[in-house]
C-alpha cells in the first residue's frame, strides 16, 4: 500500500482555486480529481454513449435476459413474482415450470463468471450444499433439463474455444459434473423482467415505480446474504450494475452482478487502513458533504448527496447505520436506500452510461462501515494524462452535480415519481 493516497487524503477534500479550478481528493479512497474551467462546457453525454450493448433497436430479437429465451441461461436460484401483497419469492424452479409464472425478477448465475466454480473448489476446498445438490439432481433427472444444460455448457465452451468440433461430445457424466457449476458458483445476476418500457425504451433503473426498485434492492440484498452463507470462504461480495456499453455492460437489459470473492479488495483495504487512524472517518465525511451543501435527499435510514474526489461525477447513497451490513438491516432500512437509489435514478437520466457501486462492511470485518451506494456517470475517458498523473479530470464539480441532480429531482418529486419517504431540501 503507497503512502501517497494516504497523504492525500489528510489534504482538505475539496479545494477553489483563485483560476477556478476545483481539486478534490477523496478521504475514503485517497484519489485525487481536478474540475478545470472550461473543460465543463464539453457536452454532458458524449457522442455515442448512450450506445446499446445488445438486444432490441425496438421490439425486435430479444436478448438472452428476456422472458422469450427463458432456456437460454442458466438455471434460475430464485424468482420474484408478483402477489396479492407485493411480491413472493420462488426458489430453486424445475425446468418445467419455468413459464408457469411470469417472473419480475430473477437471480440466475453467470454463465461466464468473473470468479469461477472451480476456482471456489480448487483453491478452497469449497463443496455445496444441500439444497444446490438436490437442485442440480433434479434438473438432471428431467430430460428437458439435462438438455437445457447441456446447451448451456456447448455455448460457453464454443464461446471459450474450448472445444474442438471434430472431438465430438463430451461423456454424460463429465457434462453432468461440469453443470453443478450453475447450481453453486459465486457469481449471480438479478435480473428485471423488463428490456423495454411501453413506448420502446431502454427500461433503466429509474424505470421501475419506487415500490418495484424496492423489491429489486432487497432481493439483490438477499442475495448478496446468501453468497456469503453459500460460500464460507468469501470474504466480500462485490455488488454492481453497469448501465449501457460505455460503462462496460455486455447486455442493454438491466441487471445487477454479485460476485464473491476471497480478499477484501484494494478499496476495503484503504479504508480500513484509514479507519485505524481516524475512527470517525465516515462520520467525518458525512458531515463534511452537508457543509458544503452538497445534500439532495434524505429519509429516516440514509442521506443521499453529490460526491466528491470520484473519477467520475457520483451520486452516493449512505445508510444512516453504520453498524449493519445490507442483509442484516430491517425492510424499513433497506427500503430508505432504495428510495434515494431511485431518486438518484431518475436524476441521472436513462441515456447517461453509470456504474452503481455498493460498498458495505465485509463479512470478517468489525469495524463500523456504512452501507453506501454510489451512481458513478461515466460520461468521460480516461486517458493520458490520468495514466501518467493519477489525477483525474471531470467535467462538472460537485456543486454543479448537486444543482443538476436537484433541478431534475424537484419536478419528479412534484408529479409524485419518487419515493414516500424522499425529502428534497
Amino acid at each position: 500500500m503507497d503512502d501517497r493516497p494516504l497523504d492525500a487524503a489528510m489534504r482538505e477534500p475539496i479545494t477553489l482555486m483563485r483560476d477556478g479550478t476545483v481539486k478534490q481528493v477523496n478521504p475514503l479512497s485517497g484519489t485525487e480529481v481536478w474540475t478545470v474551467p472550461g473543460r465543463a462546457n464539453r457536452p454532458l453525454v458524449a457522442r455515442g454513449s448512450g450506445a446499446v450493448a445488445e438486444g432490441p433497436p425496438g421490439r425486435g430479437v430479444p436478448c438472452a435476459f428476456c422472458l422469450d429465451r427463458l432456456e437460454e441461461v442458466p438455471p434460475e436460484k430464485a424468482r420474484l413474482i408478483r402477489a396479492d401483497r407485493g411480491f413472493r419469492t420462488l426458489t430453486a424452479l424445475p425446468p418445467e415450470e419455468l413459464r408457469t409464472t411470469t417472473p419480475e425478477f430473477r437471480r440466475l448465475p453467470n454463465l461466464f463468471e468473473i470468479v469461477s466454480f472451480d476456482y471456489w473448489r480448487g483453491n478452497h476446498g469449497h463443496e455445496p450444499g444441500a439444497a444446490a445438490h438436490a437442485h442440480h439432481e433434479a434438473w438432471l433427472a428431467s430430460p428437458l433439463g439435462r438438455g437445457i444444460l447441456a446447451d448451456l455448457l456447448r455455448a460457453r465452451d464454443r464461446a471459450g474455444g474450448g472445444v474442438d468440433p471434430a472431438a465430438g461430445e463430451r461423456p454424460a457424466p463429465e457434462r453432468e459434473a461440469r453443470s453443478l457449476a450453475f447450481f453453486a458458483g459465486g457469481h449471480d445476476l438479478i435480473v428485471p423482467r423488463r428490456h423495454l418500457t411501453e413506448d420502446g425504451q431502454l427500461a433503466a433503473a429509474g424505470s421501475l415505480t419506487p415500490a418495484a426498485h424496492a423489491a429489486y434492492i432487497r432481493f439483490t440484498v438477499q442475495t448478496l446474504g446468501h453468497l456469503y452463507a453459500e460460500i464460507p470462504a468469501a470474504r466480500y461480495v462485490a455488488t454492481f450494475q453497469n448501465w449501457l456499453a460505455p460503462a462496460g455492460a455486455s447486455f442493454d437489459h438491466l441487471h445487477k452482478q454479485l460476485v464473491a470473492i476471497d480478499e477484501h479488495g484494494d478499496q476495503v483495504g484503504r479504508e480500513l487502513t484509514r479507519l485505524a487512524g481516524r475512527p470517525h472517518l465516515y462520520a467525518d465525511h458525512l458531515a463534511y458533504a452537508r457543509r458544503q451543501g452538497l445534500v439532495l435527499a434524505e429519509n429516516a435510514h440514509a442521506v443521499a448527496f453529490a460526491g466528491f474526489g470520484h473519477r467520475y461525477p457520483t451520486l452516493e447513497v449512505w445508510a444512516k447505520d453504520t453498524t449493519a451490513r445490507p442483509f442484516e438491516m430491517t425492510v424499513a432500512q433497506v427500503d430508505g436506500v432504495s428510495d434515494l437509489v431511485h431518486a438518484m435514478h431518475l436524476a441521472t437520466g436513462a441515456e447517461i452510461p453509470s456504474n452503481e457501486e455498493w460498498h458495505h462492511r465485509p463479512i470478517d470485518v468489525d469495524q463500523p462501515m456504512p452501507w453506501r451506494v454510489e451512481l458513478k456517470w461515466r460520461m468521460s475517458t480516461l486517458a493520458g494524462f490520468e495514466g501518467g498523473t493519477r489525477i483525474f479530470v471531470t467535467t462538472i464539480t460537485p456543486w454543479d452535480l448537486r444543482d443538476r441532480a436537484l433541478d431534475a429531482l424537484r419536478p419528479l418529486a412534484a408529479a409524485g415519481a419518487l419515493g414516500p419517504s424522499v425529502e428534497l431540501p
